[in-house]
């Protein structure tokens, strides 16, 4: 037998990272990664090429088993063990995203009734279709005065579990009644794992509307719509399972696909987001780790319970035990940059390396300010602090001389203003923040971590893994499989940050604090009701959709 093993999977939007993990010393040993067959879905559905409106996003549930078949062996084999060592293997997930199963875990979709249903799919985390529904969730606890509200920063996503069954529940009615089970990836993954499921206590609370162990109430639900009030008790509710704790041991079937040893232990399914910050080594107040990838996700600690003004929520324990664990989010970061990447640079920005090295290398060249632009990052609407998936982008200061690298540098500092609004609104709150840790795939670009030291005004330190969420998958693992007793202990030995990578410079500080106050002016006009336009451009293009989509049914 040589040193104790774990396997730590990261389940991302379009592929899913696994590691091979020391439990000594957290060494990454070995890794492997699965691009799913389907990607996202969100243009036809692949059994049938029925289109789909905007703003939808699902995925097809056997990529994420293609994963588990794939990548863990490849992980295994790039490290070199015995298979034997490995002692436990954990999970994370994308969040919100939703699968609709039958009482034994089945996916609807998979059954042939549904495969031409686009609500039997998984919705994905950044499926916005749901938010009318979210605006009258919103709406209702507002009137009614719901105490769960404020610990959701007064506004329920159109991403989390409730805006999206409401949804399934009011557009297929058929396929609400067949779902036994409305199960975030998060479990459903774990359920594959060990043949039995266990709903986590993070995306219950974060994602779940699940505060001070009780759910929205069945009055809630059913003036909320009548016939929906027994969502919780029929389709949500199940026991829970701890951060941390084993959820089961790894089935033979499993042992089968992944090559480990069967009956390990599997711990209980985590969010990815908040397995990096064991990884990261940010489990004290203070500490807000900014999870950069396609979109994201800002998460941290505090001492204390306080209420933030369009957080995406906070929850006792919801990190480490012991400490309140917040979380904020952008819902477009590295989407956005590749979204301009693909439609609006011109065929000459090609380049052996790279067109996303080759317009940083030009942007770098830039003083700040000299494009003359200043851009609103909400190409994907805005997930903190307005919590308005209807919202868009808006670039200002184009002219017949603005040239690619202008708008991808203004894109690039639009997402680090978009990061400073949400640590003013938690400093504002009294949830301080006193040191940026950045993890994902964007750390590698150095002028992008530069922009967001000298936006922030706050020294960046980035975390020692460039798969962040896969070791902090690892380190749960470990502590499911009692090599540690807890995560805190786990982070210290197995985590890995370097501190203060990034400093801001003083001069860059304060040319940004000019772009910043222009941000902030185009934030609350087209954000806080100053101009309506982008919802009511949000709702033409919905009508004429659903108009076209009719003309060819």
């Amino acid at each position: 037998m040589g040193e104790p093993l774990t396997v730590g999977v990261d389940f991302g939007t379009l592929s899913g990272r696994a590691v091979v993990v020391r439990v000594r010393d957290g060494a990454e040993l070995g890794s492997g990664v699965f691009e799913y067959p389907h990607g996202v879905l969100d243009e036809t559905l692949p059994a049938t090429g029925r289109a789909l409106p905007p703003e939808w996003a699902l995925q097809v549930p056997a990529d994420y088993v293609g994963v588990l078949r794939n990548a863990v062996p490849a992980a295994l084999r790039d490290a070199g063990v015995d298979a034997g060592d490995v002692i436990g293997i954990a999970t994370d997930f994308t969040a919100c995203t939703m699968v609709p199963t039958t009482a034994d875990g089945t996916p609807l979709c998979e059954l042939p009734e549904f495969e031409a249903e686009p609500h039997a799919y998984v919705k994905l985390w950044k499926h916005h279709s749901a938010q009318p529904q979210a605006v009258r969730i919103n709406e209702l606890a507002r009137t009614r005065g719901e105490k769960w509200l404020p610990r959701y920063g007064g506004l329920i996503s159109s991403e989390w579990e409730f805006a999206k069954a409401l949804e399934v529940f009011e557009e297929a009615p058929g396929v609400y009644a067949a779902m036994r089970h409305w199960v975030e990836a998060a479990d459903w993954i774990v359920w594959q794992l060990t043949g039995s499921y266990v709903r986590n206590a993070c995306t219950a609370g974060y994602k779940g509307i699940l505060q001070d162990g009780q759910y929205p109430s069945r009055d809630f639900l059913r003036e909320l719509a009548p016939g929906f009030e027994s969502f919780v008790a029929d389709k949500l509710e199940h026991p829970l399972g701890q951060l941390g704790a084993r959820a089961g041991s790894l089935s033979a079937e499993a042992a089968a696909w992944t090559g480990l040893p069967e009956g390990i232990a599997v711990a209980v399914g985590n969010v990815d987001a908040h397995v990096t910050a064991p990884a990261a080594q940010a489990v004290e107040p203070g500490q807000m780790v900014a999870i950069m990838g396609t979109s994201t996700c800002h998460v941290m600690n505090g001492a204390e319970l306080r209420e933030v003004p369009g957080m995406c929520g906070v929850v006792e324990g919801g990190i480490v035990p012991g400490l309140w664990g917040y979380e904020a989010g952008q819902s477009g970061v590295g989407d956005i940059f590749g979204w301009f990447v693909e439609h609006g640079v011109p065929a000459s920005y090609a380049s052996p390396a790279g067109v996303h090295e080759h317009l940083t290398r030009l942007a770098a060249q830039q003083e700040i300010g000299e494009h003359g632009l200043i851009a609103l990052d909400w190409h994907s609407g805005n997930r903190s602090v307005l919590v308005d998936h209807e919202l868009s982008g808006v670039i200002v200061g184009q002219t017949l001389a603005t040239r690619a690298q202008d708008v991808y540098r203004a894109l690039l500092e639009a997402t680090a203003f978009g990061t400073r609004k949400i640590i003013e609104t938690f400093n504002a709150a009294g949830v301080p923040v006193t040191e940026l840790i950045i993890a994902g795939g964007l750390m590698k670009n150095a002028l992008l971590m530069q922009i967001y030291a000298d936006v922030t005004n706050l020294p960046l330190s980035v975390i020692g893994s460039a798969q962040g969420p896969a070791l902090g998958s690892a380190i749960h693992a470990a502590v499911a499989a009692g090599a540690y007793p807890d995560v805190r202990v786990a982070a210290a030995a197995m985590g890995s940050v370097d501190r203060a990578v990034y400093q801001p410079v003083p001069a860059h500080v304060a040319a940004y604090d000019e772009l910043y106050a222009e941000y902030t002016e185009l934030h609350d006009y087209f954000g806080r009701g100053g101009n309506d336009v982008m919802h009511r451009m949000a709702a033409r293009r919905r009508a004429i959709s659903q108009g076209v989509a009719k003309g060819r049914s």
